[in-house]
């Protein structure tokens, strides 16, 4: 039959292959590529299922039996899409054959590319040529000759496996590894693939031999079996290998066990349980060990006093509904330092925070409950810091009125706190003079009842002056049975209960004055604050638990009240002046910047009164005129990005506090230099200047490789107190880090702290770990 007439042949062709005819062009099963059930090796085609069927050329040899298309075959039938160049079929022998650039487009998205196939019409036995398969999850497997069996297994011969990613935008990437094996059996069973006689290359080089490698193939998220190992150093518990074992118990549970021998420790056992829930999940974490060298710990240590130790920990988060969330994450250990040590935990600092909590969030409201547990760790057995284990419960709710109330926004928050400390946390400042003592917790219990309303409404006057009127009420109820801290030569109010108020009437001007030319925008806004309110009651008398942490600059020169918590009450007349800018250049730039200052218009200033924590003392606001706060900021199209922020003595302009960055972030490099500068604050534990240079910078030198480093420096002690240098390398596929870091201390000059850490993860496989490759540096 001559070429050309496409529409003839299609409906040639469908007269031609009906009844058995018909049913030879059956599509390729997907299991041939790894779909995602066991059903896709003898998928169910959709009953109405139409063939369509276009060729430059068909001839039908009915004494023969035999049905043949040539030139551009493209069919398509029941979600399968097949091109080739010739397919014959066989009715008498009911066989199959495809040849010249087979490609099978499968309902899922696999894709199978052959020379030559030779299959049987129901597909379940057959042979192919030079095959390469793409699954949707980009892994790729290729082979000299292929054979399918049994409707469940495909054997390839002389194969190799890979993923690869970054193909799906660019063929011509190649993955820096793979695996070459003698056979590889994709088993649509098991849902596995069995390497048998393999080389793992990396780089194109051979890098070990495994007479065996079995994983799981796409269609599996989770699978049974030991993970990779994972290798650890340091200098107390030696070197250290982890053999983990994956357990999948159900689609929604399952579990990890991790074995791990220290040269120096003995074995440690670890278990860590997981659970999906319909609106949540629950983690169980276990570990313990038998120390066999307590010796290798600093004497005197919890770690050296300790033989048998361990852990348990629960962690768990449900949406009880999409407004309420509750959870919990606890640890509770044979002593308060075997999770840090064994790094077993991911807390920062010394205190690990065990909390329950229960938090809702409105559209106009917002509820926060939390129940803590404070764990002090590196604490010395019989010291005091092993026994500050502080106990807090907090309830903080914030409702803003929907409704104008007299025309303007009515809002007020509630806070409840408790919190019982076994022991006062009491800390020496050694200055010129007699010592100085601040209290961050006193021995008992203390609780308090707050709540706060505000309300304030703006108005536009004529010529543009905004003012808005703002109005607050404050009340506090105290309980205290608390003992009296010891050599605090301050005011301490020392009654079990007592209340306190605060009224304020205030008034906020602003004028923003517009500047446009015909490239830029400025936007100029003087600000004016006044607020009138009565003394603090008990100022600085009370324990001190939430407002610890005070910093004066521009971010809360506009606050109503600077305190940072609800233990104290900014209290007295203030005054707040200050000036914002806004500039948008037509070239793409954008500044910003804000300065002030504040000022003590009468009554008592709490800022300058006395406090357990000296949280006001060396502020800049302990004064009647503060001293001046300002920020300045550029942000340039190029991705350069420049900040600077300080705070100067209102009497002389001495530099107080400053903070500068720099900044670059482009295609290929990411850089940032930090100065920072504390003048001492000897009141507040600070007893010398702190001035500190921090550096980062990561370069992209080559497609998916980056070499990236820090340096902190101290400018007081000329010590490098961190630094760090690192290389990666990350195409999706392959990920891997190599990363070196060094701390020291500000008094000394050689490295007291190092580590090298190592990370090498193949998609698909698994990752192998050797120390920490976490960098503090760029984000």
């Amino acid at each position: 039959m001559a070429a050309g007439n496409r529409k003839y042949i299609r409906l040639l062709t469908a007269i031609l292959l009906s009844g058995v005819a018909y049913q030879t062009f059956t599509p390729l099963p997907s299991a041939w590529a790894q779909d995602t059930s066991i059903e896709s090796f003898n998928p169910k085609l959709p009953e109405d299922a139409k063939m369509l069927l276009s060729a430059n050329e068909l001839v039908y040899n009915k004494d023969a039996e035999r049905v043949i298309v040539r030139g551009a075959v493209q069919i398509n039938y029941g979600g399968y899409q097949m091109v080739a160049q010739q397919v014959e079929y066989s009715q008498k022998t009911g066989r199959i054959i495809a040849t010249g650039e087979i490609e099978l487009i499968e309902p899922g998205g696999n894709r199978v590319y052959a020379d030559q196939m030779d299959v049987t019409d129901n597909f379940a036995n057959g042979f192919i040529e030079t095959m390469r398969l793409e699954t949707t999850d980009l892994t790729k497997l290729a082979a000299v000759t292929a054979e399918r069996r049994n409707g469940e297994e495909m054997i390839l011969n002389q194969a190799v496996y890979t993923a690869c990613t970054p193909c799906a935008t660019n063929p011509d990437h190649r993955s820096l590894w793979h695996v070459k094996a003698q056979r590889i059996v994709q088993n649509g069973r098991t849902h596995t693939v069995r390497m048998e006689n393999a080389k793992f290359e990396l780089f194109g080089k051979p890098i070990i031999y495994l007479p065996v490698l079995e994983v799981p193939d796409q269609t599996v998220k989770r699978k049974s079996g030991f993970l990779f190992p994972k290798f650890r150093y340091t200098q107390k518990l030696g070197a250290g290998v982890s053999i983990p074992y994956y357990w999948a118990i159900s689609p929604y549970m399952d579990a990890t066990v991790t074995g791990t021998g220290l040269t120096r420790q003995g074995f440690l056992l670890e278990g860590e349980f997981r659970q999906r829930f319909e609106n949540g999940e629950h983690i169980l974490s276990m570990a313990g060990i038998s120390q066999m060298n307590r010796d290798g710990f600093t004497s005197g240590t919890v770690d050296a006093e300790e033989t048998v130790r361990g852990m348990v920990a629960s962690r768990a988060k449900f949406e009880i509904n999409p407004r309420w969330t509750f959870g919990w994450d606890v640890l509770v250990q044979s002593d308060n330092n075997f999770a840090k040590t064994y790094e077993l935990s991911t807390f920062d600092g010394t205190t690990l925070t065990n909390q329950v909590y229960l938090t809702g969030l409105g559209k106009r409201n917002y509820f926060d409950a939390r129940a803590f547990y404070f764990d002090i760790q590196d604490a010395d057995p019989g010291s005091l810091a092993e026994n500050k284990q502080p106990v807090a419960q907090v309830l903080d709710y914030s409702y803003t009125h929907p409704e104008p109330v007299f025309g303007g926004e009515l809002t007020a928050n509630f806070n409840l706190t408790n919190v019982n400390r076994n022991r006062e946390d009491e800390f020496r400042i050694s200055v010129p003079g007699p010592d100085i003592f601040r209290y961050r917790g006193l021995e008992g219990t203390y609780h308090r009842l707050s709540a706060d309303l505000e309300w304030k409404r703006n108005f536009i006057v004529p010529g543009g002056l905004s003012l808005t009127p703002i109005f607050a009420a404050r009340g506090d109820a105290i309980g205290t049975s608390m003992n009296d801290p010891n050599n605090y030569t301050g005011n301490y109010f020392d009654d079990d209960a007592a209340t306190r108020s605060m009224l304020t009437a205030g008034i906020d001007a602003r004028y923003p004055i517009l500047l446009t030319t015909e490239y830029s925008s400025h936007i100029l806004e003087p600000i004016a604050q006044v607020f009138t309110r009565p003394d603090e009651d008990y100022a600085g008398a009370l324990p001190n638990e939430d407002a610890q942490s005070f910093v004066f600059d521009a971010t809360n020169l506009f606050d109503r009240d600077k305190f940072s918590g609800y233990d104290r009450i900014e209290g007295g007349t203030r005054a707040n002046l200050g000036i914002r800018y806004t500039g948008a250049l037509g070239n793409g730039y954008s500044l910003r910047a804000v300065a002030g200052q504040s000022f003590h218009l009468g009554g008592l200033n709490s800022f300058a009164t006395d406090d357990l924590v000296k949280v006001g003392a060396n502020s800049g606001l302990e004064t009647d005129r503060s001293d001046y706060v300002a920020m300045v900021g550029i942000d340039a199209p190029s991705g350069l990005t420049a900040s600077l922020s300080g705070r100067l003595d209102e009497s002389n302009f001495d530099l107080r506090r400053a903070d500068a960055t720099l900044g670059y972030q482009g295609i290929f490099w990411q850089t940032a230099v930090t100065y920072t500068s504390i003048q001492a604050q000897p009141l507040y534990g600070s007893a010398s200047d702190q001035d500190e240079v921090q550096t980062a910078a990561a370069y992209k030198f080559a497609d998916y490789w980056s070499v990236f480093g820090s340096i902190t420096y101290d400018l007081n002690s000329n010590v490098v107190t961190r630094n760090g240098i690192g290389i990666t390398y990350d195409d999706r596929d392959t990920i891997f880090s190599l990363v070196y870091k060094e701390e020291r201390d500000t008094d000394q000059s050689i490295a007291n702290d190092w580590s090298i850490g190592a990370r090498i993860s193949f998609r698909t496989l698994g990752d192998i770990d050797v120390g920490d490759t976490e960098f503090d540096g760029l984000n």
